[in-house]
C-alpha cells in the first residue's frame, strides 16, 4: 500500500478499528437476514507527507450510489452555517448574476439554494442520483457525476464554463484519487477565481479523541501541512485559511491560481500552530489507538450499568460517526434499543452492523428514556435544544466524545 498523495510506502498504523460495514449503508428489514459485508477500518500515516489515510477498501462508486442515505438539509445548524457562508462569500467576492458558482458534492442543494435566491448562476455536481433529485426540487441545477479531470475538461471545453467560486464542503476527504480531483479543480477555476473548501482538521481529531469520524467514506484525514502540499503540487495556492467549529473543528481554505490573491497572515499562524503541536513529527501519531480504546470502554461501562439498573437509554442521530462508534464498541439493540433521527430516509431502517432500528422522535415521548445518547456530538447543542422537553421526566443527555459526559 502506498500513499494516495505522494506514493511513498505506508507502514505506520495510526488507528485500527478492525472491521465495519460502510457507515451509511442502512438496512431494510428484509436485509437483516442476509449476509452483511464488513471491510477493514485501518488508518495509516505517511512518513513523508504526514497524510493520514484509509485504503479504498470500499469503492467510492459503491458508497455514493443511488441509495445514499445522507441528506445535508436535515440539520438546522448546518443550514444556518451554509446560509451564513453564502452571504459572506457573495459580499467578499462581489458575486452577481454574471458570476458562476459551482459546488462539488452539492448533495441535496443545502448550500446552492441560497445562491439561487440571490439570482446568482450555479451548478451542482453530485454523484448520488437520489440526493441530486432533491436538489433539483430546490431549483439547484445538478450534474449527476463524480468530479475528476475528465469532467472538468468537458465542462470547460464543451460547455465553455469556468467557476468564479468553486466550493467543496466536506468532500476532499471523500476522494480516493485526491491528486486527480485537485487537478480537476485547477482546470475548472477561472484565472482570478476562488476555491473554498471545508474539511475536518486532523489537529482537532487528535486533540479531542474524535476517532468516530473515521469511516469508509473518509479516505483522507487532513492537516494544513499536508493539504498545502496537495494543492501546491497541482499549481494552486492556499492564500487564506479559517478555523471553524463545524464537525468538531474544521478548516476553511481559500485557494487560487498562484499569484492571483495576496497571502494572509493566517497561513503562517496555522503553520506555526501545527508545528508546535508536533504534527510534523511521527511521534504525534503514535498514541491515538489508546485514546480510542479508552472511549470505547467508558461508553460500554455506562450502557451496561444502565442496563443493570433497568434505565432506558436511546440514541439520537443515525450519523456515520455514530455507526463507527457503535460498531467498534460492539453495541447492539440489547444495550441501545433504538436510535432516533430526523431524516425520513433513515427512519424505518436499521443501522449497519449493529442492526439497531431507527425511529422518529415520537418514540422519545412515548418511552421517556432516562438518557439520550447523542451520537453526532458536533451538533449536540441543536439536539439538546430540540429535545429539551426530556427534563419533564428528569431525562438527561449523554455524549461520549472527547470523553463520557452526562449533561445535567
Amino acid at each position: 500500500m502506498t500513499c494516495r498523495f505522494c506514493s511513498e510506502p505506508l507502514n505506520k498504523v495510526f488507528l485500527d478499528l478492525i472491521n465495519s460495514p460502510p457507515s451509511n449503508s442502512f438496512l431494510k428489514e428484509e436485509q437483516l437476514s442476509l449476509p452483511e459485508v464488513y471491510y477493514p477500518l485501518k488508518l495509516y500515516v505517511c512518513n513523508h507527507c504526514k497524510l493520514v489515510q484509509l485504503d479504498e477498501y470500499k469503492k467510492a462508486f459503491e458508497i455514493f450510489n443511488s441509495d445514499y442515505a445522507y441528506f445535508s438539509s436535515y440539520s438546522t445548524s448546518w443550514l444556518a452555517h451554509a446560509k451564513k457562508y453564502s452571504e459572506n462569500i457573495i459580499q467578499k467576492l462581489k458575486l452577481n448574476n454574471n458570476s458562476l458558482v459551482i459546488e462539488l458534492a452539492s448533495n441535496d442543494g443545502y448550500l446552492l439554494q441560497y445562491f439561487v435566491e440571490k439570482n446568482i448562476p450555479i451548478l451542482g455536481i453530485e454523484p448520488s442520483a437520489n440526493v441530486a433529485i432533491e436538489a433539483e426540487k430546490k431549483g439547484v441545477k445538478t450534474l449527476v457525476s463524480y468530479f475528476n479531470i475528465e469532467v472538468a475538461n468537458e465542462l470547460v471545453n464543451k460547455n465553455k464554463i469556468q467557476a468564479d467560486l468553486l466550493i467543496g464542503n466536506n468532500v476532499l476527504a471523500h476522494v480516493p484519487d485526491i491528486n486527480n480531483f485537485v487537478q480537476g479543480m485547477k482546470i475548472l477555476l477561472k484565472k482570478n477565481g476562488v476555491v473554498t473548501m471545508e474539511f475536518p482538521h486532523l489537529y482537532q481529531l487528535v486533540l479531542h479523541n474524535q476517532f468516530d469520524t473515521v469511516y469508509h467514506e473518509h479516505y483522507s484525514y487532513l492537516s494544513f501541512h499536508t493539504v498545502s502540499q496537495i494543492f501546491e503540487k497541482q499549481g494552486l495556492q492556499i492564500f487564506d485559511v479559517e478555523e471553524i467549529p463545524t464537525h468538531g473543528g474544521s478548516l476553511r481554505i481559500y485557494v487560487g491560481h498562484f499569484g492571483e490573491h495576496p497571502v494572509t497572515k493566517n497561513i503562517h499562524s496555522l503553520q506555526e500552530k501545527e508545528k508546535k503541536s508536533g504534527m510534523l513529527e511521527m511521534d504525534y501519531y503514535t498514541d491515538f489507538q489508546h485514546k480510542a480504546d479508552k472511549l470505547k470502554y467508558e461508553l460500554l461501562q455506562f450502557l451496561i450499568t444502565q442496563k443493570q439498573k433497568n434505565q432506558l437509554v436511546l440514541g439520537y442521530g443515525a450519523a456515520a460517526k455514530g455507526n463507527t462508534f457503535l460498531n467498534y464498541c460492539g453495541i447492539k439493540p440489547d444495550l441501545l434499543p433504538s436510535v432516533i433521527d430526523a431524516s425520513p430516509y433513515k427512519q424505518g431502517r436499521f443501522l449497519p452492523g449493529s442492526h439497531i432500528p431507527v425511529h422518529n422522535e415520537s418514540l422519545i415521548k412515548k418511552l421517556k428514556p432516562a438518557f439520550i445518547l447523542i451520537l453526532p456530538w458536533n451538533i449536540k447543542d441543536e439536539i439538546i435544544n430540540q429535545l429539551a422537553y426530556i427534563s419533564e421526566w428528569d431525562g438527561k443527555f449523554v455524549t461520549a466524545v472527547p470523553q463520557l459526559n452526562i449533561l445535567q
